[in-house]
């Protein structure tokens, strides 16, 4: 554990958040995450051994509690009160790296799962049909998780690598960085159409309001500051 040995309130902070991945970490259970797979899927450049000795930290400076899941191997990691008191934290912090930390993305920084899950998150289903509604994303450009179904059903939304066998409503098809720039406003939507590099096909009921139920980043309006 990191160890700056002063009183400062921002050292102690620092303490408890300062080692790598641990930020990310909180952001994934701040965002729902309860399992440790859960996480692992969000953050999987990070090694197995780091997640349970990143999550046995948490526990022992109480933002987090760990229980049993019954009846099942495993546990389920819960946030207290003082790790949802990070929330406005991680907030503002995400805000400052969008305006002060972003030039660009680069092809190393590109995550499918990272994006994909995020996608889920923030599908508006209260702005769609009721029943079932299918999303198909293809990634052309990806060997390995190139295909994902979004299956929308009672406004819960299930990411599916195969498909559900569902009739798809609506089709994505693209590349990952175009994608991605989409995603985080750098491109926008109706560019990256007009240029060919996004296709989206489907009915125009659906098309009509995509900007109302596929909102994008929830930080896609801020853009890097200059200079």
């Amino acid at each position: 554990m990191i160890e700056y040995s002063q009183f400062c309130p921002l050292s102690k902070t620092a303490e408890v958040l300062g080692e790598k991945w641990t930020l990310l970490i909180v952001r994934e259970l701040v965002l729902g995450a309860t399992r440790f797979s859960q996480i692992q899927r969000a953050l999987p450049r990070m090694s197995p051994t780091v997640l349970n000795t990143r999550l046995a930290e948490l526990h022992e400076r109480g933002v987090i509690v760990r229980k049993r899941i019954p009846e099942q191997k495993g546990y389920e990691y819960r946030l207290t009160e003082s790790g949802r008191e990070l929330f406005p934290l991680l907030l503002g912090m995400s805000e400052w790296g969008m305006r002060w930390a972003r030039r660009g993305i680069r092809d190393e920084e590109l995550d499918v799962e990272l994006l994909m899950g995020d996608v889920r998150r923030r599908l508006d289903t209260g702005k769609l049909p009721d029943g079932r509604t299918v999303l198909k994303f293809t990634y052309t450009d990806l060997e390995d998780f190139a295909e994902w179904w979004a299956k929308i059903d009672d406004r819960k939304v299930e990411l599916c690598l195969e498909d559900p066998g569902f009739e798809v409503d609506v089709f994505f098809t693209t590349d990952l960085k175009t994608m991605t720039e989409v995603w985080m406003g750098d491109l926008p939507l109706r560019k990256a159409q007009a240029d060919g590099r996004l296709k989206i096909v489907g009915p125009s009921t659906l098309l009509r309001n995509l900007a109302a139920w596929f909102p994008l980043h929830m930080h896609a309006g801020i853009r890097p500051a200059r200079g």
